[in-house]
């Protein structure tokens, strides 16, 4: 793992109120569990190590090298449905019982492509990318956090649908399911935000975007929800930050006994999928939560993609839910 150094969360809350006292700009990255995180000056970030571009504040200082591959390929090998079917029926079993209103179940599918992980980074097209060398590259359109001018905003993304179907905008907003998923986090987010800000309200309820990938676009839904900040929170930004984690749209609701579901179920550690990076740029924070995101693990390539299930999923759809998230939004085939 190149992404050195790491400190515990503590240390990492520390590092991040002294930076922002000192309104010194930063690069900060927390995996899943919020109890590894890297956060660093950014003229101390080692870019033949670390590449970032979050929303344009970035320390990639030259154009991507000429072109892809003539002949790029991106081939995925998702689990069977049976595979995906048993971990589906651990959350069903949990949601019946009480125990949760929505988990975040994710999974992890090699892929096979000619393209290395910073290829993807360079060439990707995203609101945040990250890259870090023989470990991990992600290209996220999902907003975590920001903060500017004493106050807070978070976006939460949650229903998505294949732009390509008939009427796919209309399909997406009247369906129970989602709708159902996206209140739920909503609720979640606004209540985190709560422990933090005060006067948190919802500015703007279940708007599209339209995101383009190598297999089509898709429509995905957020939100905006806002809070106003303490007069000293760039003073404190550790302390105001961690309390929101880890990031709700991708545990679900309950967080604490969510999170325990979700280990029951996946079988495997997300590590920094799925965790929150950001910059601090001096003034304002900003921030994304860690998905679509591809990891290298022994030589070999993994996409780590989920969805929210509930009481009223059904399993072979959240199975296409997730197949559908494995792609790069560079032009591969």
């Amino acid at each position: 793992m190149n992404l050195k150094p790491l400190y515990n969360a503590r240390e990492a809350q520390e590092r991040m109120n002294r930076l922002g006292a000192e309104r010194r700009p930063f690069l900060f990255v927390v995996d899943y569990r919020a109890t590894k995180a890297y956060v660093e000056p950014f003229d101390e970030v080692n870019g033949d190590e670390i590449l970032f571009d979050f929303n344009g504040v970035t320390n990639v200082t030259s154009a991507p090298p000429g072109m892809l591959p003539a002949s790029p390929v991106w081939k995925t090998f998702p689990e069977s449905f049976k595979s995906y079917e048993r971990a589906f029926e651990t959350v069903r079993r949990n949601l019946f019982a009480g125990n949760s209103f929505l988990v975040n179940l994710t999974r992890c599918t090699p892929v096979d492509t000619n393209l290395g992980l910073k290829d993807l980074f360079l060439h990707s097209r995203a609101l945040y990318k990250l890259w870090v060398k023989d470990s991990f590259t992600l290209f996220s359109p999902e907003i975590f956090v920001r903060m500017a001018q004493g106050r807070i905003a978070s976006h939460p993304m949650k229903g998505t649908i294949d732009a390509a179907y008939p009427d796919a905008e209309r399909i997406l907003m009247d369906d129970t399911k989602e709708a159902a998923e996206h209140a739920t986090i909503v609720d979640l987010i606004r209540n985190d935000l709560s422990m933090v800000a005060s006067a948190v309200s919802v500015s703007r309820y279940r708007y599209v975007d339209r995101l383009e990938t190598n297999r089509g676009a898709i429509l995905q839904t957020s939100s905006e929800i806002v809070g106003e900040l303490p007069s000293d929170y760039a003073d404190r930004l550790g302390d105001v930050f961690f309390p929101l984690l880890p990031a709700g749209s991708i545990t679900g609701a309950p967080k604490i006994k969510t999170m325990q579901i979700i280990d029951e179920a996946e079988g495997y550690e997300r590590g920094f999928y799925t965790g929150v990076m950001g910059c601090f740029d001096g003034e304002r924070l900003d921030s994304a939560v860690m998905i679509r995101f591809v990891e290298q693990i022994d030589g070999r390539l993994y996409f780590k993609s989920g969805g929210g299930i509930t009481c009223r999923s059904d399993a072979m759809s959240e199975y296409e839910e997730v197949i559908r998230k494995i792609y790069v939004p560079v032009d591969v085939y």
